[in-house]
C-alpha cells in the first residue's frame, strides 16, 4: 500500500502539470475549433524564461524570503508566455482564420518548429540545469515520502484551477469567452470583440503552459528546447481524455494521465510493461477514447446535421 500511495502521490504533481498544460488546449479548441499544436513548446518557453528571470532577479531581490523569489519568478514568466502567446495568435492565426481548419493546423505545427528551433539557436541544445526555487523538503507520512515542490505545485496548480474558473465564469470577459464558443456570429452582432477575446483566451492559455513549464523544470531540474514536445502531446491526450473544450475535464484528464503513467513505472514488472514504454502509455489511451469515447470522459455526444 505504501508503494501505492507514493505512486499516487507522484502521479498527482506529475498530472496537475499535465492540467495545466491541457486546459491551454481546451481554452483555444472551446474558442476556435482548432488544436493549437505550438502550445506545448509554450510551455518549454515558460521553463526557460523561469531561469533567465531567476538569473536577473537574483541580485535585486536578494535576502527575500524564496516563497517571495518564486512567486515573482512565476509572475514573470507568465506574463512572459502570455504575451508571446498573444504575439502568435495575432501574427500567425488571426490571418487564417476565415481559411479552412487545415490550413490552421498546418500553420500550427510550422509554430511549433519556429519555437523549438529558435529555442535551440537562442538556447543552445544542451540540456540545462534549472535553479532550486524553493528549498526541498521531504515529509514522510506513514512511509509515503513526499516532497515539498510537490506539494506546492499541487496546491498552485489549484489555486490556478480556481482562478482560471472565477475568469471564465465570473467575468465580462468569461462571458464573452463562452459566448464566442457557443456562437460567433451571434457573439459579434452582439458587439462582443471578438478579436480581443480570442487573444485574451490565446494569453491566458499561454501564461498557464509557460506556469507549468516552470513547475515542471522544478520538479525535475532539467530544461532543453524540445522539453515541450511530449508534454504537449500529453496534454493533448489529456484535454481528449477528459472532453476537450472542458475546463474541468481537461483538469481530470490530466490527473488522471499523470496517475496512469507513473502507476506503470512503478508497476512495470507486475504489469509486464517496461518503464521506458511510459510514453507509449498515453497514445494508447487516446485510441481508446476515441474508439469507445470520442466526447471524452465529460463530454456529451452531439449530433450534427450535414
Amino acid at each position: 500500500m505504501n508503494e501505492l500511495f507514493q505512486q499516487l502521490v507522484n502521479g498527482l504533481s506529475l498530472g496537475a502539470i499535465y492540467a495545466l498544460i491541457a486546459l491551454g488546449y481546451t481554452m483555444v479548441y472551446g474558442v476556435l475549433r482548432f488544436i493549437n499544436f505550438a502550445h506545448g513548446d509554450l510551455f518549454m518557453v515558460g521553463a526557460f524564461a523561469g531561469l533567465y528571470f531567476h538569473k536577473w532577479l537574483k541580485p535585486a531581490v536578494a535576502g527575500w524570503p524564496d516563497w517571495g523569489v518564486a512567486l515573482i519568478i512565476l509572475s514573470s514568466a507568465m506574463l512572459m508566455g502570455a504575451v508571446l502567446g498573444i504575439i502568435i495568435e495575432r501574427l500567425a492565426y488571426k490571418p487564417l482564420r476565415g481559411r479552412p481548419k487545415l490550413t490552421v493546423l498546418i500553420t500550427a505545427i510550422g509554430v511549433s518548429l519556429l519555437l523549438e528551433y529558435l529555442g535551440q539557436l537562442g538556447f543552445g541544445a544542451a540540456p540545462r540545469g534549472f535553479p532550486t526555487l524553493l528549498e526541498a523538503r521531504t515529509l514522510s507520512l506513514a512511509g509515503v515520502r513526499i516532497s515539498s515542490i510537490q506539494v506546492t505545485v499541487v496546491v498552485a496548480t489549484l489555486l490556478l484551477l480556481v482562478g482560471l474558473r472565477f475568469i471564465v465564469m465570473k467575468t465580462r470577459m468569461g462571458l464573452a469567452m463562452r459566448a464566442l464558443s457557443l456562437n460567433p456570429t451571434a457573439a459579434a452582432l452582439m458587439g462582443v470583440n471578438t478579436s480581443a477575446v480570442i487573444s485574451f483566451t490565446f494569453g491566458l492559455g499561454s501564461a498557464l503552459a509557460a506556469a507549468a513549464g516552470v513547475f515542471y523544470a522544478s520538479l525535475y531540474q532539467a530544461i532543453d528546447p524540445f522539453m515541450g514536445v511530449l508534454p504537449g502531446m500529453k496534454a493533448f491526450v489529456a484535454a481528449v481524455l477528459g472532453g476537450i473544450g472542458i475546463l474541468s475535464g481537461a483538469a481530470l484528464g490530466g490527473i488522471l494521465l499523470g496517475i496512469v503513467e507513473t502507476l506503470v513505472v512503478g508497476y512495470s514488472g507486475v504489469l509486464g510493461i517496461p518503464p521506458g514504454y511510459r510514453d507509449a502509455v498515453a497514445f494508447v489511451i487516446l485510441i481508446l477514447i476515441l474508439l469507445f469515447k470520442p466526447s471524452g470522459l465529460l463530454g456529451k455526444s452531439q449530433r450534427e446535421k450535414v
